[in-house]
């Protein structure tokens, strides 16, 4: 039998092999990384998003067609260029309102200036922070995003991930002038089964739901969220009205009759559903999303296990 202080060495021995590994293993990502912009100052939402540049004459700006688009009222719809040339990253004001500036220098419009690592670029009253080609701090914050918004039991994205899509989504439909959906739904009697089966049980439904409709159910551009406890929501941007009906009516059918065994036990489930779509007025997405949580109680109101449009 060893000796305490040996047994101690072999444990911290142990660990940091395991801590070397994940090291390793965050440098071979981060190797791979292209130059980025992380938000560091606006939307509340988009704080800590990153957005990759592979490609050269990108634009960052207001307009939901910029590659870097951030709803800020500061920053114009074409504010400024980034230039990607020879592995260099270069920054270009374009005679914006509110000026481009680059660690407190505010840059002359129309000519280019290259960035170095960790320069902050201020758009407005939105702030950037430019990583360069490599740098593990990339992989470090853009695991920080997605762990931010991302469901820890079912692995979508949570409240905080559709609140960010849903105002990205809906400003893209409004550019585009293609239709703008919602589905709320929550499943029935969500209480009783944790009651009934147990609190495992209950987080079985939750991450089988999530799993059958994932797999079966969305296209590649909708986008699925949990938003509250037993609360889900699909933004689905290009569907008008009858569509979106369709497919919360296939969820809602698929759910009732999918098979949920939990421990030998069956469980018995089923949603209520709500839809509503972009209507002439709506100024931003919770308006639509409040249409379908609406029609989501109707459903409820009127018995469950069943779909109600929003008006």
């Amino acid at each position: 039998m060893g000796r305490p202080d040996e047994e101690e060495d072999a444990t911290l021995d142990k660990t940091s092999v395991v801590q070397s590994e994940t090291f390793k293993v965050r440098l071979a990502q981060a190797g791979q990384a292209p130059p980025c912009f992380v938000l560091l100052v606006g939307p509340a939402s988009a704080v800590g998003r990153q957005w990759p540049i592979e490609d050269t004459d990108r634009i960052l700006g207001r307009a939901a067609t910029a590659h870097i688009s951030v709803d800020d009222r500061s920053v114009s719809k074409s504010h400024c260029k980034i230039i990607l040339s020879g592995g260099d990253v270069s920054i270009m004001d374009l005679e914006s309102t509110n000026k481009t500036v680059v660690n407190g220098r505010v840059l002359t419009p129309l000519v280019p200036v290259k960035l170095a690592n960790n320069d902050q670029v201020k758009a407005g009253n939105v702030i950037f922070k430019f990583l360069e080609r490599g740098n593990i701090e990339t992989v470090s914050a853009g695991m920080t995003y997605e762990k931010a918004h991302t469901d820890a039991l079912t692995g979508i994205a949570n409240r905080g991930g559709l609140n960010s899509r849903g105002v990205e989504a809906f400003r893209r439909a409004e550019l585009l002038g293609v239709p703008f959906s919602i589905i709320t739904f929550d499943i029935d009697h969500f209480k009783q089964v944790n009651d009934t089966f147990g609190h495992p049980a209950g987080d079985f439904v939750l991450k089988e739901i999530c799993k059958v409709i994932r797999e079966r159910l969305i296209r590649e551009n909708d986008f699925f969220a949990r938003s509250g406890g037993e609360e889900f929501c699909l933004v689905l941007l290009g569907s008008g009205l009858n569509q979106a009906h369709e497919i919360g009516e296939r969820i809602r059918h698929t759910i009732e009759v999918h098979r949920f065994e939990f421990e030998g036990k069956v469980i018995p489930i089923t949603i209520s559903v709500g839809v509503a779509t972009k209507q002439t007025g709506d100024g931003s997405w919770d308006q639509v999303f409040e249409r379908a949580d609406k029609a989501l109680y109707v459903s409820k109101r009127a018995g469950r296990n069943r779909v109600n449009v929003g008006t």
